[in-house]
């Protein structure tokens, strides 16, 4: 043990870390909605444990019950049962350490708290919210650059520290070495030390409505859980110290800390909703699939491959180390994050992109009626028309919107939309007859001699191809922009299919 904490001969520690079970967590505080950062400390925290054979652990960390509340417990689950990776103890499945939840562990808190006491590594302070308050104001009006508490308290006698806390409010604050540093050896940052002297002074543990704060809470837990490792984003290095003087007051070892570097938006600031979506209810909301949300995340600020991209959970987990990731802080790319998710949308068999699809259908109305589910024959169409759309489609809600047109029959567009580039109206109905004889072959022909028949119409007729098709998309789909045209034919069937070709010609 050294002065920066857990050190390791740098030739013994891949021994080390091999003999050791590995042991991590994530402890997210259920005051708001999951989002990407939580996601990927998550994430890492998950990929890292599984690269060794090791723990991992969800611990809850709920003592601020002030935001507290048990609707966002429920996203917690909720998200990561949809993002499909999982803890192997916690508090909906317990485990050795149970329980797993802070708010039912206050008298290991209280405990620890007064060992520390009677150490002398902690001391009860009396000073109430007002006294503290006037001191911040007096501060302010002096301009002074001090900050935090003025250690008031430190010097009351113990004895008398102790009879007072028999009956009056009181905190317990840590009692921060003066004149001394403390450092660590980061798996990622490599070795950083603070003067205690600029440590925050004497932060308060044990609040006075016997709740912990996070500091105490988040060692105690650590140490009693058997936390071997504490892959936290970087905003948490400066709690770093605390924590450490924590463990050398309780004469315990800390667990290895990697601090992950931060996420960031485009404009180099830390990723917020100003960026865009950034809890995961919006991005599945919006039509992302787990896999590429997933896939994404565990690229920012590590690196496994060169000129690989897509990974399996698997494959991420067999191939993750601290060794791969980055310091410099990673970069949230959404039109990156679209690219994986329309990868995903291709790669899905046409059975399961159509029930994933579906719930966004339903709700768009495509079926009729906002929120009424399909009938057989239109269930089996939905089904079948997945092939025209997933390799155009980057989010599952924008199925629904290509499709319009299969389930309901489109108004007939402006004659102008009929009309290919430098053409005519009257060639535009030419054209459009030449396709009404062209339509009842290719509703009972597949893809490749649709086009060849196409392509032989064309040149006989001295035009182009998309000339030829534009009047007649049209026609069919009521857009010069849709999912392919001979499976949309093949999927209205011949008598459909002639039916709005002739609305179309009557309209010109």
């Amino acid at each position: 043990m050294s002065r920066f904490g857990l050190y390791v001969d740098k030739e013994l520690k891949p021994l080390y870390s091999f003999l050791m079970e590995i042991r991590d967590r994530y402890a997210p505080s259920p005051t708001g909605l999951q989002h990407i950062g939580g996601l990927r400390t998550a994430l890492f925290n998950y990929l890292f444990a599984k690269s060794r054979n090791g723990k991992f652990i969800l611990r809850l960390e709920d003592t601020d019950r002030t935001r507290f509340d048990e609707a966002y417990v429920d996203n917690l689950y909720a998200s990561f049962e949809w993002l499909g990776f999982r803890w192997d103890e916690g508090p909906d499945i317990g485990g050795p350490s149970a329980p797993y939840i802070q708010s039912e562990r206050l008298e290991i808190y209280k405990k620890y708290a007064r060992d520390l006491v009677e150490s002398g590594h902690a001391y009860y302070c009396f000073c109430s919210a007002e006294r503290l308050d006037t001191l911040r104001r007096e501060r302010e009006a002096a301009h002074s650059s001090e900050a935090g508490y003025d250690r008031h308290c430190r010097a009351v006698d113990a004895q008398e520290a102790a009879s007072r806390a028999a009956g009056e409010p009181h905190t317990i604050r840590l009692r921060i070495p003066l004149g001394e540093k403390t450092g660590l050896d980061d798996a990622l940052l490599g070795k950083v030390e603070w003067k205690n002297d600029d440590v925050s002074p004497d932060p308060v543990l044990l609040k006075s409505d016997g709740f912990p704060t996070y500091h105490l809470a988040n060692v105690v837990d650590d140490h009693l859980m058997g936390i071997t490792h504490v892959l936290r984003a970087q905003e948490w290095v400066s709690s770093t110290p605390l924590h450490i003087i924590m463990y050398r007051a309780f004469g315990w070892t800390p667990p290895v800390f990697c601090h992950l570097p931060m996420v960031m938006g485009q404009d180099g600031k830390k990723l917020s909703k100003r960026h865009g979506a950034t809890s995961i209810d919006e991005f599945r909301k919006n039509g992302f699939l787990p896999e590429a949300l997933v896939n994404y995340v565990a690229l920012l600020g590590a690196s496994y491959e060169e000129g690989k991209e897509i990974y399996t959970l698997d494959e991420l987990c067999a191939r993750f180390s601290l060794e791969k990731l980055n310091k410099a802080p990673a970069v949230f790319d959404y039109k990156k994050l679209e690219w994986y998710n329309a990868h995903y949308i291709r790669v899905k068999t046409d059975a399961a992109l159509a029930a994933l699809a579906l719930p966004y259908a339903v709700r768009s109305g495509l079926f009729g009626v906002p929120g009424r589910d399909p009938g057989a024959e239109q269930l089996a169409l939905f089904k079948a028309v997945m092939p025209l759309v997933k390799e155009r489609a980057v989010f599952l809600g924008d199925i629904p919107a290509k499709l319009t047109y299969l389930f309901s029959e489109p108004p007939v567009p402006d004659a102008s939309e009929f009309i290919p580039k430098k053409s005519s109206l009257e060639e535009a109905r030419r054209l459009l007859a030449i396709g009404r004889t062209l339509a009842p072959q290719m509703a009972e022909t597949g893809d490749e001699d649709a086009e060849r028949l196409a392509k032989e119409t064309a040149q006989r007729e001295g035009v182009k191809l998309g000339d030829l098709l534009m009047p007649l998309r049209v026609a069919i789909t009521g857009s010069r922009v849709s999912p392919p045209l001979f499976g949309s034919i093949r999927l209205l069937g011949a008598a459909s299919s002639l039916a709005r070709i002739d609305r179309a010609l009557e309209s010109l």
